[in-house]
């Protein structure tokens, strides 16, 4: 994947509540010393505006004054507002999807509009003053009308700010949220591929196995967390520009300790300090996963919704239903999709990298083990989760991935004999089940 490092850059400044904010105030700088140079120079010609400010310091000061006690009154409760938010979100959706709170660019968005317009407020009062000893008067009036204009603008932000802070803690809209994320990242890494895709035969992948497990050496991580991300161009081009094999050992989402191995070279004698400092430099590991490479991660989040939707202390077997929906319809556009080669050759055919596969199957338990575990004693999630498997399996020919969906499909049944006391919910289960068998010749 290409510039994972700007990417993990660019979300942590997107995840931050901080940076949109700080450019707006620093827009409304530039803005208020470019007015306020305007209205010292008077090449601002201001007949015939009547909508302009035309009124002495004293009102200018006043205007000013309430605008910029207004907006930072509103700008602190739309921050406490944000912080309740954001504690519904982890008591009722899991601490994992604060990072999709923290995100919201409306909220960010709001927060800088009252925080800029009252900077420029500030910087706009300061300058007004009446006739003095060692002065004239000065009422800058393009710039006390910009002002006005900012404070009309924050009253519709506010408004929007009320609309959009109760859409946003509205579970549906946490589901589609989540599953925008989980398509983005499909898209991004499936297919992957760098340099040729096709497999090495049988023979030669016992033979590299072999290889690397009796000469290769292991390359341990410098730091300890969760992998975010891999540099995997860069990492092919380090391979070649040393002749070497690495077969990576982790993937991204895994966590990884610090001194275990991150990577084994063959040959193993040409392991160097640099090329061990420069291997870990391809690895990006933070104390959080995202979603950059792991697209296991969003279906963590789906499925954590739903588990806590059919917790006893919730009973919302809907919000449940809504997350195997969603996660059957990702599964299903992945299945279309051919999974990423592990096998990463250079331009002149060599094979350098092996790296550490997602499979179709690991997804699927991913997805639908934790809810199918439970949800053995509700039938209607029991059988929504047969419904999307059989809604998956419509949609692919590959033999693996219809596999690893019949024996989740079977695992599916056999819990609800031990799971559902009534006969008739068993029955109906059986039936969506039969339906399933009945596909098995694709």
């Amino acid at each position: 994947m290409k510039n994972a490092k700007l990417s993990k850059v660019w979300d942590t400044l997107h995840s931050s509540y901080w940076f949109l904010p700080t450019l707006m105030v620093l827009g409304v700088i530039i803005l208020a010393a470019t007015t306020l140079t305007l209205d010292g120079q008077g090449r601002v010609n201001l007949a015939g505006w009547n909508w302009m400010y035309t009124g002495g310091p004293d009102g200018a000061r006043a205007m000013l004054s309430a605008v910029a006690g207004s907006v930072i009154t509103v700008a602190t409760t739309a921050f406490s507002i944000t912080i309740v938010a954001l504690q519904l979100a982890a008591s009722n959706f899991g601490p994992r999807l604060l990072r999709n709170f923290m995100r919201d660019t409306g909220n960010q968005l709001v927060l800088g509009t009252f925080i800029a317009t009252f900077v420029y407020c500030l910087l706009v009062i300061r300058t007004i003053h009446g006739e003095g000893q060692n002065y004239s008067q000065f009422v800058p009036q393009l710039s006390v009308t910009v002002g006005t204009g900012l404070a009309i603008i924050s009253v519709a932000v506010l408004i929007y700010f009320i609309h959009h802070a109760s859409t946003i803690i509205q579970v549906s809209h946490v589901i589609a949220s989540v599953s925008q994320d989980l398509e983005r990242t499909g898209d991004r890494i499936f297919p992957q591929e760098i340099g040729h895709s096709l497999p090495p035969s049988s023979s030669q992948i016992e033979a590299l196995t072999k290889a690397f497990r009796d000469h290769a050496t292991a390359v341990p991580s410098t730091q300890e967390g969760y992998l975010q991300a891999i540099e995997d161009e860069d990492l092919l081009k380090l391979a070649c520009r040393y002749d070497v094999q690495f077969c990576v050992e982790s993937r991204p989402g895994q966590f990884i300790l610090r001194d275990s191995a991150l990577v084994r070279v063959l040959p193993g004698d040409r392991v160097s300090p640099k090329l061990i400092k420069r291997i870990n430099q391809n690895f990006i590991v933070s104390k959080e996963r995202n979603e950059q490479q792991d697209i296991e991660f969003p279906i963590n989040q789906l499925v954590e919704i739903a588990l806590r939707a059919l917790s006893p202390s919730v009973n919302d077997p809907f919000t449940a239903m809504r997350c195997i929906d969603r996660l059957s319809a990702a599964l299903t556009r992945l299945a279309q999709r051919p999974m990423p080669s592990p096998y990463r050759y250079d331009p002149a055919q060599h094979l350098r990298v092996i790296a550490e596969p997602v499979t179709f199957e690991h997804l699927v338990n991913r997805a639908f083990d934790q809810i199918r575990q439970c949800a053995r004693t509700d039938a209607a999630v029991t059988m929504r989760l047969l419904e999307a498997i059989d809604r998956i399996l419509m949609h692919t020919s590959n033999p693996e991935h219809r596999t690893a969906l019949w024996r989740q499909a079977k695992m599916i049944e056999q819990g609800s004999h031990e799971g559902l006391p009534e006969e008739q919910d068993q029955k109906a289960v059986a039936k969506r089940y039969d339906t399933i068998l009945r596909r098995r010749d694709p």
